[in-house]
């Protein structure tokens, strides 16, 4: 397990962690690891009835590290690690509510697209600036945002980059709700706790009845999958990236 995901078990929740806080929870291979195990040891349990998702704050996740990135960009191989991760997250048997706190990037906001309740703070922005480094949509994303977003609100998102404010994407119908800093883990919590405490197999089968089908996403994630890695090692690609590294080195 990685030491930047900390997994800790509050009664029938299982809480899944980003702390990374130096690199604003940017994800690393190892950490898609961790919460790849996370989840499938959780979904084996039947002591856990829901999984939470947190990072800390100010930053839910800034999105994948970019040194992956470049690695793979510039002749490397990588990917398994995120793929398990999003195969667990898209196939998950247990509700997934999650809390979100400041940056939320890329995987910090196509991540919530499978989750069943998401809280966030009003200083959160969801940004998903693929395009804009010459990538393409991922975790599924460009399946799940236009079935619940609606077409435009998806292109904004996945296309133009644009950024969503809190208040934005509970309009959008990206998040459940909008609380404060100082209230977001509690009421994640009492939420989680909430889904813990019905019936689970009635649970279960009004959740799998709201589901798109597993295979369907999981197929438009290798889909996915199989243009990034393409357009990672692309010049496209890799010239995107670099001007970014440079941007942020300045």
């Amino acid at each position: 397990m990685s030491e930047h995901i900390l997994v800790e078990r509050r009664g029938p929740v299982q809480v899944i962690r980003m702390n990374r806080p130096d690199k604003k929870n940017a994800l690393t291979r190892a950490m898609y690891q961790a919460m790849s195990q996370a989840l499938t040891e959780g979904d084996a349990d039947p002591a856990v009835r829901v999984h939470v998702f947190l990072g800390v704050p100010g930053a839910f996740s800034a999105g994948n590290d970019l040194h992956d990135f470049m690695a793979i960009a510039t002749g490397g191989e990588g990917g398994l690690e995120v793929w398990g991760f999003l195969a667990a997250l898209a196939g998950s048997q247990k509700p997934i509510v999650s809390g979100v706190d400041g940056i939320a990037v890329g995987i910090g906001t196509t991540l919530n697209l499978h989750c069943d309740l998401t809280f966030a703070t009003p200083r959160t922005v969801f940004r998903t600036p693929f395009v804009d480094l010459g990538l393409v949509p991922e975790a599924g994303s460009s399946l799940l945002a236009p079935a619940i977003l609606g077409r435009q609100q998806a292109f904004a998102l996945l296309a133009l980059g644009e950024g969503f404010s809190a208040e934005r994407a509970q309009a959008a119908g990206l998040i459940y709700a909008v609380v404060g800093e100082e209230d977001l883990e509690s009421a994640v919590m009492d939420a989680a706790n909430l889904v813990a405490s019905k019936p689970p197999e009635a649970l279960k089968i009004s959740r799998d009845l709201m589901l798109l089908s597993r295979e369907t996403i999981l197929d438009r994630i290798r889909e996915e999958g199989e243009h990034f890695q393409q357009r990672l090692k692309s010049d496209e690609a890799r010239a995107a990236l670099m001007a970014f590294m440079m941007r942020k080195k300045g």
